[in-house]
């Protein structure tokens, strides 16, 4: 019996290390499955973080050609404003120099006027030059009657040496 019992103390002592070999299989099959585990949460969060990547990528094209276009829009509004701005500098410009024109003009004309209504002056030999008092006169103020000529009425000086050429 002595073998006997020998002979279950070695099964019982082999059971005790299949125990603690299986214990061991089983936690290395555990810590086998958490390393899997987590292999396939670092892959999926490295999926994730990639699919992020190119949304953000293709969010920073889109947003790139958007504001192509916008800037394109904008230098087209500048130069066609720019193009209207000069238009108008010349325009302005020409208007300008009208206005110059019709302005002196308009100098020249009042002080033709006022030349014409001033009063009857008389010099200091004792004529007297007439400016409107033949327009008065007549009721005409037309330039193209020769009557209305102011030196019409002014006195006429002759001297005697006017004619010894004769």
């Amino acid at each position: 019996m002595a073998s006997s019992s020998g002979n279950s103390n070695s099964t019982s002592s082999s059971q005790l290390l299949n125990s603690g070999s299986e214990e061991e299989l089983h936690q290395m099959n555990m810590m086998d499955q958490r390393k899997r585990k987590r292999k396939e949460s670092n892959r999926e969060s490295a999926r994730r973080s990639r699919k992020r990547k190119q949304q953000h990528l293709d969010d920073l094209t889109s947003q790139v050609t958007q504001l192509s276009e916008d800037n394109n829009q904008i230098l087209t509004s500048i130069n066609f404003t720019t193009h209207h701005y000069l238009t108008i500098e010349a325009q302005n410009s020409v208007l300008r120099a009208q206005m110059m024109e019709l302005s002196q003009r308009l100098d020249s004309l009042n002080q033709i006027l006022s030349y014409l209504s001033a009063p009857t002056a008389t010099s200091s030999n004792g004529l007297v030059y007439e400016t409107d008092e033949c327009f008065e006169a007549s009721g005409d103020h037309s330039f193209n009657n020769p009557f209305n000529l102011p030196y019409l009425g002014q006195a006429v000086m002759a001297s005697p040496d006017i004619f010894q050429y004769y």
